[in-house]
């Protein structure tokens, strides 16, 4: 009788506990996206990393600060301020493609801004890329 008990009181706990997994949100896998979408894929996010690192010919330490250990990078941290200005671009160059290149949502022959688009393989695009004319 007492093993009967038992068995129905575990049951009863790995039931609830089985209940209560369910109902809790999924923890997210990143943590401090503020501009790409919190549930976004590893697959996704390293892609649009890849992109970000190739339009300004950089690596990941460019905007991402250091761990205790020299060799990891702390992807939460917003300590440097690359990141933060990061951040700024992406939101401009989102807002640049909806008002000016979102032809009802066409995919057409016009290629949308990105960070290429200035950048060009550099972290600081070039400001006077076009030559000025001499005042007479």
């Amino acid at each position: 009788m007492h093993t009967r008990t038992s068995f129905k009181i575990i049951l009863l706990l790995v039931s609830m506990v089985t209940m209560v997994s369910a109902v809790l949100p999924t923890q997210n896998k990143f943590i401090n996206l503020k501009i790409l979408p919190k549930n976004i894929s590893e697959k996704e996010l390293d892609r649009i990393m890849d992109e970000y690192k190739i339009a300004l010919g950089v690596d990941c330490n460019y905007c991402h600060a250091k761990k205790a250990s020299p060799s990891e990078l702390d992807f939460v941290s917003d300590k440097k301020p690359e990141k933060g200005i990061a951040r700024k671009m992406m939101i401009m160059t989102t807002n640049i493609n909806k008002k000016y290149f979102d032809f009802n949502n066409k995919k057409g022959s016009i290629q949308p801004v990105s960070c290429l688009t200035c950048h060009r393989g550099s972290p600081m695009p070039e400001t006077d890329s076009i030559p000025r004319r001499e005042k007479n």
